[in-house]
């Protein structure tokens, strides 16, 4: 009778088991999948917040690296993420919220997306920098559905890094990473929604 239940109990838990992770991969998927509004209009409370871990995370960029100053001052316009969640097991996933900032006001509200299918190791927490070298790229951010090219890599701030970087296609990518394990720097396929500041 125990070696009956204890097989009952073991089939139970490994259905239950493989349900949810089939609930968790779809429900991944459909985060990923839906089409994304820019962050609807923030509060004023939220928007002051939210500036804030933007200032945050900008002198923490700019202490690891002090070099990525230069593109602070000479870029026409950034976004700036204060912080990027990316994990999975089988499934990987990334959301993040941010600020794009032109002439050193905010111009708008932007969201970023990623979805991996194949082996993850770990979890991500990062903030995100992408510098617009022009009108031009700023306006192509603006239409909503901007999208890194697969082959995309983000520059890890360290000491020095951003000495040798330089605008690929209007941009310029630079990640820092806050916690968790940082895995790899590629941010190919990464989806930016946009909705301007009213």
């Amino acid at each position: 009778m125990q070696a009956f239940l204890l097989r009952t109990e073991n089939k139970t838990m490994k259905s239950y088991l493989g349900r949810w992770a089939v609930f968790a991969a779809g429900l991944t998927l459909a985060v990923i999948a839906m089409p994304h509004r820019a962050v609807a209009q923030e509060t004023d409370y939220d928007l002051e917040k939210k500036k804030l871990e933007v200032a945050q995370a900008v002198e923490s960029l700019v202490q690891d690296d002090p070099g990525v100053q230069r593109f602070f001052d000479d870029s026409y316009g950034y976004a700036v993420f204060p912080s990027v969640g990316k994990g999975g097991i089988v499934v990987g996933a990334a959301y993040g919220r941010g600020l794009v900032i032109v002439n050193e006001q905010v111009d708008g509200y932007t969201t970023v997306t990623q979805g991996t299918v194949g082996l993850q190791l770990g979890g991500q927490v990062y903030s995100l920098f992408v510098f617009f070298k022009d009108e031009a790229a700023v306006a192509n951010f603006r239409r909503g559905n901007f999208e890194f090219g697969a082959q995309v890599s983000a520059v890890a701030a360290t000491a020095g890094a951003s000495a040798d970087t330089s605008y690929d296609k209007g941009v310029a990518v630079f990640t820092n990473a806050s916690g968790g394990l940082m895995v790899e720097g590629s941010v190919g396929g990464q989806k930016f929604t946009y909705e301007p500041k009213k």
